[in-house]
């Protein structure tokens, strides 16, 4: 122990693991391959002590820059494909069950509740284009599942979210809504439109490292749960938006990606989505985790 040389460092530290206080399998296993990929990663990069003072100065001011509005590091996984991956490995996908992607920075709970069909808009723009969006929430039997809840949340025509845009109403274009006796979930909107994630503070600072983008496709998020089955937390993306093949956070899916046409009389907006939704019936244990 007193000889630590930078050959045996990482299996000095592995070895304290558990030594002088309890541990569970699951932390001994996450702090394991944590410190074994941290110690090889600095190894390989050779970082020196000035880079290391660096990445512990951009932690601390990501965390000063979180709070119930932006949530830094959500955002910073996200612009590392960390956030797509691990929803990945969280739900694996199987059958005709529909796919995650990505929860995002900008969810805010306890949106407004509203009936079916109504619509989420608060504050309207002179270049909107409204929407109608509609579909069934079925099990993997193919049967509509009533009393899903469902909450959506989107951009504004001007690529602020609400909670980023102090001209726009509290919850504007968010909303909770419930499927009815077959299955069925309606709502109003407006179409997504692409927009750039925060790229200053610690976010700009990494995307301008990477040499990457902040502009994501314009998409409509949607949170999906009911007792019994596995939540599902997707979105559905504008199949002729910019940025669907080069989004920042690396989040788009072929399986998401729903035509925005052209609406009907009946439906008194510009334009209609039809998407449906396959929910997976949880197995009590990963109900119990969720």
């Amino acid at each position: 122990m007193r000889n630590v040389t930078i050959e045996n460092v990482t299996e000095i530290v592995l070895g304290s693991l558990g030594k002088n206080g309890p541990i569970t399998p699951r932390n001994h296993e996450i702090m394991t391959c944590l410190i074994r990929h941290l110690h090889d990663f600095c190894r390989e990069a050779k970082i020196q002590h000035h880079e290391f003072l660096y990445a512990c100065d951009f932690l601390a001011r990501a965390g000063q820059i979180t709070d119930d509005k932006r949530q830094e590091f959500i955002l910073l996984g996200d612009i590392l494909g960390v956030e797509v991956l691990v929803d990945m490995l969280t739900h694996p996908i199987e059958g005709d069950e529909s796919e995650s992607t990505v929860l995002g920075p900008f969810y805010r709970e306890n949106p407004p509740v509203l009936p079916k069909g109504a619509s989420t808009v608060q504050k309207h723009f002179d270049d909107e284009e409204t929407v109608y969006f509609e579909g069934y929430i079925r099990d993997a039997n193919g049967k509509g599942i009533e009393g899903v809840m469902m909450d959506v949340w989107e951009d504004a025509p001007n690529g602020l979210y609400e909670n980023h845009d102090p001209d726009q109403p509290d919850y504007n274009l968010r909303g909770r809504f419930l499927t009815d006796a077959e299955g069925h979930y309606a709502f109003r909107a407006v179409r997504p439109v692409p927009y750039p994630i925060p790229s200053d503070e610690t976010a700009g600072e990494l995307i301008r490292a990477m040499g990457h983008h902040p502009n994501r496709p314009g998409h409509m998020h949607f949170m999906i749960s009911k007792d019994g089955y596995r939540s599902l937390v997707s979105q559905i993306f504008d199949s002729s938006s910019d940025f669907l093949e080069k989004d920042s956070v690396f989040a788009v899916k072929e399986s998401l990606v729903a035509e925005f046409r052209p609406a009907g009389d009946e439906y008194d907006t510009d334009l209609y989505v039809r998407f449906d939704f396959v929910m997976k019936a949880a197995e009590a244990a990963a109900l119990a985790a969720e």
